[in-house]
């Protein structure tokens, strides 16, 4: 199983760069950024770190397509590519529910998965031949070209999902690979790699030659309860955006997370904490001691997921989002390490 590192880039750029030249050295294989305005420019932050790092990928988990035209994100991923000789990939979603409304923007009317499938296309052919001509039913293209060229073969597009089964499906059809975010439990990826490999099958291909990852909240340290603590603190934020069918597949009756969202909503960012049980926050996060994030990773790797994607929560974090100061939390080079070292080698 491969294993990532996906940030959230709201650090001071010295120490993002920092981190991503870490888990370059320290073997990850791929370091994801959210592409969302609430934080930094990840293209920006890419491209200083592709002369500063040798093998490790990078690219957006997730870009959104709403918000950001497939052929410009073409062109920003071929021009990424370059920068890093062949280490860019994308992956591309309908967007965060809760900052497009902040557009004005009613996601229910955006029809997302037809609006990704066309998305894929477009960029799939942007950076394959460098031109298109295109009529779908959100973008159309009479010719147009770039000169933003990747250097390799085949740079990896894939798509994010939560909710599934069709999402899933098309991922696997279409794309290289899908990105399931916030679940937890076996029964939930079984859901996720039963439904890619419909898709798969589709469209010819093994579904294990894709990738089937696992974007998931993770926090680990010496002190088990410590690092529980500061993924419980940021389980709220992620999974208020959970569908309710994810949260069943998950454990989670979608009405125990009614007070969380509601105190969230009401922007009492730590009474979401104080609703967050913590039955609740260790069902919806990786964390503990390293021995216990190995335990929930083997039961997810055991649904055939194959890459492991650690949005790795530290104190910094937990503080710039939920206003709270947790005290001992490793931060994240140090769980950085403690992976390479602790977790990695067990799944290799």
């Amino acid at each position: 199983m491969k294993f990532s590192y996906v940030m959230l880039p709201d650090y001071p750029l010295t120490d993002s760069l920092a981190s991503i030249r870490l888990a370059d050295e320290l073997g990850f294989h791929a370091v994801y950024a959210a592409d969302e305005t609430w934080h930094k420019d990840l293209w920006l932050l890419f491209a200083a770190a592709a002369a500063q790092t040798e093998n490790i990928r990078m690219g957006p988990s997730v870009s959104s397509v709403v918000l950001r035209e497939p052929s410009l994100i073409a062109q920003a991923t071929a021009t990424l590519d370059e920068l890093t000789g062949g280490r860019a990939e994308v992956v591309l979603s309908s967007g965060n529910f809760g900052l497009l409304a902040q557009y004005g923007m009613d996601w229910s009317k955006q029809k997302p998965l037809t609006r990704v499938k066309e998305a894929v296309h477009v960029i799939r052919t942007l950076l394959d031949e460098g031109a298109i001509t295109y009529d779908g039913e959100f973008y159309d293209y009479e010719g147009l070209f770039t000169f933003a060229r990747p250097v390799a073969e085949r740079v990896p597009v894939k798509m994010g999902a939560m909710r599934g089964p069709k999402s899933f499906e098309a991922a696997a059809e279409f794309s290289d690979g899908c990105h399931h975010a916030l679940s937890y439990t076996k029964e939930a990826y079984d859901y996720m790699v039963e439904h890619m490999t419909i898709g798969a099958e589709r469209a010819g291909k093994n579904v294990q030659d894709l990738d089937i990852g696992a974007w998931v909240v993770f926090a680990t340290g010496d002190d088990s309860a410590i690092a529980k603590d500061a993924a419980r603190s940021m389980v709220g934020l992620y999974a208020s955006s959970m569908p309710a069918e994810q949260l069943e597949r998950n454990g989670v009756d979608p009405a125990a997370m009614k007070p969380i969202v509601d105190k969230l909503a009401a922007g009492d960012l730590a009474g979401s904490i104080d609703a967050t049980t913590p039955e609740i926050g260790e069902t919806l996060s990786v964390a503990g001691s390293p021995k216990e994030c190995v335990e929930k990773l083997k039961v997810i790797e055991s649904a055939g997921v194959n890459h492991a994607i650690l949005a790795v929560t530290d104190a910094t974090l937990v503080k710039t989002f939920m206003g709270r100061d947790i005290d001992g939390v490793a931060d994240v080079d140090t769980q950085l390490r403690m992976v390479a070292e602790q977790i990695m080698p067990e799944f290799a």
